[in-house]
């Protein structure tokens, strides 16, 4: 056991962890805080020193260390933005390498080639750096991209299909904003860092003293990094050049059957042969099964070993036809053989370069992992896929946003009773076909991208179970606030895994989706059903070793603050065994929502026993298309009626349809069981379920006018009451006070303590309109209930 005492540790690379390290089972080195310690373990550097530089826009400025780079900075713990634009600005227009405006003032910016130009657009939000500005041809501002980011956003978006990405292909065509020039600065709460002169500016907010402030300015991207061998796996193409094909084999590109790059190498001559000779411990070989597929004979380093064939009654692309493991470390050929069937085809490669070997049996609890940056797109772009996963801007293949703390490969990991907070990167990942590892009585909050991720994108022809993702758990966990710079991340993603439980969690305040849960989007779901889809025939399809997980109790709220077309619980392709999706509490959509979003390819599921409130306009389920298949919805309680089944074998039953808050006990007590419990601090949203609602209630986020977590509850309706029961000595309603506000009954476990009012001549925010104290230490129950005027606003309340 190591415990840590309280206090900062700062580091510049990760602590790592190997193999070598590890405990035993039942048995796991523990790495704990001392009792009554807090020990922070920080990616960052304190910056002191700052001085006035423009008194006109309060801009104050610091010298750095000499090769400082972020894109992440924290002000007495609070974000602060990089320096940006208006949103939406207008005036420019799409060119062949970037975009023009009749505004000649862009072409006066200093470093130009730091400044950054994102877009939001449906699900994705794209970055790309610019390469310069130049006076235009009409006298205003030709903003030029970096050619290779604006060939992967714009022009060429990588798009191979299922099992990457879908259909759908929003490119960068339009500005959202442009961040990260120093004649940006002049809004409180934006930086700017001249990392070619070493210098950090920043406008304060109201109440920061920069000269006793703590400026946090991030400059290690991992803070613990714990990995077993090998490292991530990923096949390579037939093409490869260390294939050697002999014999008549043929080659064909362009194909429309799911292969790799659309291209196979096949032969129909018993005989023909291919060698692939590489170092490591093991092989797989992916091919095609059919009904028109044979044998072949399987040779390590000259000695058969196994005869594998391709035969199926369905036509499979990428299928693991060949799978060599535990081999000693060296180097090996493989050498397939045709023996019979009319075709033999080799798709692609995936080399296992070491012995598989997880970090195993560790645990870290009472620890607080804090300020991390991520600076790969300062240079290459932001190219987005969907929810947290991008393009590699040279590959072109599946990556993701790297974590502040990182599992690859690892086995009976536990975080337990952490904070992971204030990063530049994702929070937590369990990368590489980690197993039987959790994450519970954690915080993960305020991440520039993903809260929690476990699992990959390119695994899904997994064979082999030591090779898959599998028994991993997320629970009683608060994952709040993700996304805040790479605004298509989510709070708990999960890609290709099976057996995973993600439970008891309270998912909230993200700019995206809330939970995304699977890949692959129509890939396991056959041709027939992508055909009424209306995709092309031939199809795109093969298998998936997800399935059997359980997303469990959950409550996710205040989502889709800034992107479309998600909601809170998103599921994406399809499992191979059953899954279960219940006992969740779906509240407060933002934007362009689908409260239970089984989308594209999303099978097998048995949703059941959730509760959807506060849906604003949004469907309660959508299943969208037929390849949403063999689902059964059923038990589910609804603040709205409306849904679209347009799946196949779809075993549907309309929800329960509950108006004015009059929750059955059924439902109410699906309410009181979900998320992890109380949550801590003395600070209630108004999006905790311990605030009920009675009447006609609405909720709006995402307002920006300073809000407690930036949105509220509201209503029109006379006599319409919120309640919230809690235990302590005293409480205080927060609320807006506005010219459209009028009386408040106030009831103190229930006695009148006559109404006040929240009406005043201008707005204002979190305004405590009515507070008491002194209560006898025990349980109390405080409603507030709309008398008078236009609206009434719930805030939040404040406990002590």
């Amino acid at each position: 056991m190591v415990e840590l005492l309280g206090g900062t540790y700062r580091l510049t690379s990760p602590f790592r962890l190997g193999v070598e390290d590890s405990g035993r089972p039942g048995h796991p080195v523990v790495y704990r805080a001392a009792a009554g310690q807090t020990p922070v373990l920080s990616g960052a550097t304190r910056i002191t020193g700052f001085s006035r530089v423009d008194t006109a826009k309060k801009i104050y400025r610091a010298k750095v260390p000499a090769g400082t780079a972020s894109r992440a900075l924290f002000v007495n713990g609070v974000r602060a933005d990089r320096a940006r634009g208006p949103r939406n600005p207008s005036g420019f227009s799409v060119t062949a390498t970037g975009f023009t405006t009749s505004d000649p003032s862009y072409t006066s910016w200093t470093n130009p080639a730091q400044v950054e130009v994102v877009e939001n657009n449906a699900w994705k939000q794209m970055r790309c750096p610019l390469a310069s500005i130049t006076r235009s041809a009409s006298g205003g501002s030709d903003l030029t991209v970096d050619p290779a980011c604006w060939n992967n956003n714009h022009t060429a978006v990588p798009n191979p299909g299922f099992p990457f990405n879908g259909a759908g292909l929003p490119s960068m065509d339009g500005i959202t904003w442009l961040e990260n020039a120093h004649q940006l600065l002049g809004t409180p709460g934006q930086f700017y860092l001249d990392d070619s002169a070493d210098y950090l500016y920043y406008v304060p907010r109201t109440g920061e003293d920069l000269a006793t402030a703590d400026v946090e300015l991030p400059v290690a991207t991992e803070l613990l990094d714990a990995s077993g061998t090998p490292g991530h796996l990923a096949p390579v193409n037939d093409t490869d050049w260390r294939a050697v094909y002999t014999g008549s084999w043929g080659y064909s590109s362009g194909r429309h059957f799911g292969d790799m790059a659309a291209d196979v190498h096949y032969t129909s001559t018993d005989g023909d042969a291919v060698s692939y000779t590489f170092n490591g411990t093991g092989i797989q070989v992916l091919s095609e099964t059919s009904s028109d597929e044979g044998d072949a004979d399987v040779y390590i380093d000259g000695k058969k070993v196994s005869t594998v064939s391709g035969n199926g009654p369905e036509r499979l692309a990428q299928q693991a036809m060949v799978s060599v493991t535990g081999l000693p470390k060296g180097t090996h050929t493989l050498r397939l053989v045709n023996t019979g069937g009319t075709y033999l085809l080799v798709d692609g490669f995936t080399v296992i370069p070491d012995v598989v070997a997880p970090v195993h049996d560790l645990v870290f609890s009472g620890l607080t992992f804090a300020y991390t940056t991520w600076n790969a797109p300062t240079a290459e772009g932001y190219v987005d896929n969907q929810a947290g996963v991008i393009w590699d801007p040279t590959t072109r293949t599946p990556i993701s946003i790297p974590a502040a703390v990182q599992v690859h490969r690892g086995a009976r990991i536990t975080f337990s009773d952490n904070h992971v907070q204030h990063t530049g990167t994702s929070g937590i990942a369990l990368a590489d076909q980690t197993q039987d590892s959790t994450v519970k009585a954690s915080s993960i909050t305020d991440t520039s991208g993903t809260g929690v991720a476990i699992g990959e994108v390119d695994d899904y022809y997994q064979t082999e179970p030591a090779l898959m993702t599998s028994g991993n758990t997320v629970s009683r966990s608060v994952v709040q606030f993700p996304g805040q710079e790479y605004q298509d991340a989510v709070g708990i993603w999960v890609g290709h895994s099976t057996g995973t439980a993600i439970s008891n969690n309270d998912v909230g305040y993200t700019p995206y989706s809330g939970m995304s849960i699977g890949w692959g989007w129509g890939w396991a779901s056959n041709c027939t059903l992508q055909a009424a889809q209306g995709l092309p025939d031939p199809c795109l399809h093969g298998t998936t070793y997800t399935g059997g997980n359980q997303i469990i109790g959950n409550h996710v709220h205040s989502v889709m603050g800034a992107l479309f077309d998600g909601g809170p619980i998103y599921t994406l392709g399809g499992q191979s065994a059953p899954s279960e999706f219940a006992g969740n509490v779906l509240s407060e959509c933002i934007n362009g929502c689908n409260m239970i979003y089984h989308d594209e390819g999303s099978s097998r599921w048995n949703t059941h026993d959730n509760v959807v409130r506060f849906s604003n306009g949004s469907l309660w389920t959508n299943l969208w298309t037929p390849s949403i298949h063999d689902d059964s919805i059923h038990d589910n309680y609804s603040d709205t009626a409306s849904y679209n089944n347009s799946g196949t074998n779809i075993a549907f039953q309309q929800a329960t349809v509950v108006a004015d808050g009059n929750w059955p006990p059924a439902a109410q007590a699906i309410v009181d069981a979900a998320g992890p419990g109380t949550l801590p601090g003395k600070v209630v949203d108004d999006d905790d379920l311990r605030v009920s609602y009675a009447g006609s209630w609405l909720s709006s986020g995402s307002r920006g006018i300073g809000d407690l977590d930036n949105g509220v509850h509201y209503t029109q309706q006379n006599g319409a009451a919120a309640t919230i029961t809690f235990t302590g000595t005293g409480c205080s309603f927060l609320t807006e006070t506005n010219a459209d506000e009028g009386d408040v009954g106030i009831t103190l476990d229930g006695v009148s303590k006559g109404p006040v009012s929240a009406n005043t001549s201008e707005r204002h925010v979190q305004q405590k309109v009515y507070a008491t104290s002194g209560l006898t230490a025990g349980r109390h129950t405080l409603t507030v209930t709309k008398l008078s005027g236009t609206y009434l606003l719930v805030d939040g309340f404040t406990l002590s």
